[in-house]
């Protein structure tokens, strides 16, 4: 047989990129079954981080040289940081404890610098630490531009090209989005896009138990901290009214869904997306014939010792259903699910007077 006999049709040849911002924001499709498809990114907030740097310089509130500051957990960091690579802007990023040091070597070798926050046992206490070390930078430094991924709706505009790439790449006709929700930016900025082109969306957030964005503060996990699904403060940049659905899920049933998309799929994927799809397929168990579409925000990469080490004690997926309710009342661990049905925020979700010039406007929903 001739080299390369086997290798199936030509496909058109893959576009040079002039950055590699280019090559990291596009997702890999990947069908799991029939209904359900997975949106796999290395970092997914590449969408958040380009988009809203642009649009900023584009509107002249930042200039090349100039430093923008945030704080993360991780991978809007490594978004932002690759941004201002590409634009020409200087860096400054807050750290939380679950920055490792393969990140943080990024960060500091794309010419960001970088401020760790101790090490916490607290989702509350992290974050709470993170946004005070930012206000005190601000006051120091004037120059700088606090990018406010929690609560500027500029992190939204980055999402529309993404659901122009769904739109053809996807048959027509109904789709359920799930995935974490996080600072809102994601789920909300792709399921608007998508809506206002026509298409009939349910979206489906994924939280943790601890979260105040949806209800679950009263709540601890003690196993760990799962970075960019929930928040112990109240983020301008989640619209409530945008979800159908919630599911409120503890680290072990994440850690289940990340090992069975390792096992069953061979993908290795964040425990944000092991939780979305544990949720998505019990939503695509009840409503066949949809297609559902899961958000993989980032590689497991940084959760090599905390989750896949240990796959061993992971619980198998098939024998896991969540407790449905009606009220957060009655919402209980391990995984609650509720039909949200575009209810407003909870009192305690709602940004503080000192937050409301970030906060974003209402959003009305298309028919």
């Amino acid at each position: 047989m001739r080299a390369g006999a086997d290798a199936g049709p030509r496909s058109a040849a893959a576009p040079v990129h002039e950055h590699i911002t280019d090559a990291v924001k596009a997702p890999d499709l990947i069908r799991l079954n029939g209904d359900v498809v997975l949106a796999r990114f290395e970092t997914m907030k590449v969408y958040a981080a380009l988009g809203a740097v642009r649009s900023l310089l584009r509107r002249g509130r930042v200039a090349p040289g100039q430093t923008l500051v945030d704080s993360s957990s991780g991978i809007y960091a490594l978004a932002l940081a690759m941004a201002c690579h590409r634009y020409g802007l200087r860096c400054h990023i807050v750290a939380s404890t679950t920055v490792d040091a393969t990140l943080r070597a990024q960060l500091e070798i794309l010419g960001a610098t970088v401020d760790a926050m101790p090490p916490s046992s607290s989702l509350q206490l992290d974050q709470e630490l993170r946004v005070r070390h930012v206000r005190r930078l601000l006051a120091e430094r004037p120059d700088v531009h606090w990018m406010r991924q929690y609560h500027d709706a500029i992190h939204h505009e980055g999402y529309r090209e993404f659901a122009e790439l769904l739109t053809d790449a996807l048959p027509e006709g109904p789709l359920t989005v799930v995935g974490a929700v996080g600072t809102g930016a994601s789920t909300g900025g792709l399921a608007r896009a998508l809506r206002e082109s026509g298409r009939p969306v349910r979206l489906v957030g994924v939280q943790p138990f601890g979260s105040v964005t949806f209800g679950s503060e009263q709540f601890t996990d003690p196993e760990a901290i799962i970075a960019g699904i929930g928040s112990s403060i109240p983020f301008g940049n989640v619209h409530h009214a945008l979800y159908d659905t919630v599911h409120w899920m503890d680290f072990r049933h994440a850690m289940a869904g990340a090992v069975g998309l390792l096992r069953e799929h061979a993908v290795f994927a964040g425990l944000s997306t092991g939780a979305a799809h544990l949720a998505a397929a019990w939503e695509a168990a009840r409503d066949p014939g949809r297609l559902h579409l899961v958000l993989g925000a980032d590689t497991g990469h940084r959760y090599a010792e905390r989750v896949f080490a240990r796959h061993s004690e992971a619980l198998d997926p098939a024998g896991l259903r969540p407790r449905t309710i009606a009220a957060l009342d009655a919402l209980r661990p391990p995984w609650s699910v509720m039909e949200w049905a575009g209810r407003s925020a909870p009192e305690a979700a709602r940004p503080a007077a000192e937050d409301a010039p970030f906060a974003v406007p209402t959003v009305e929903l298309l028919p």
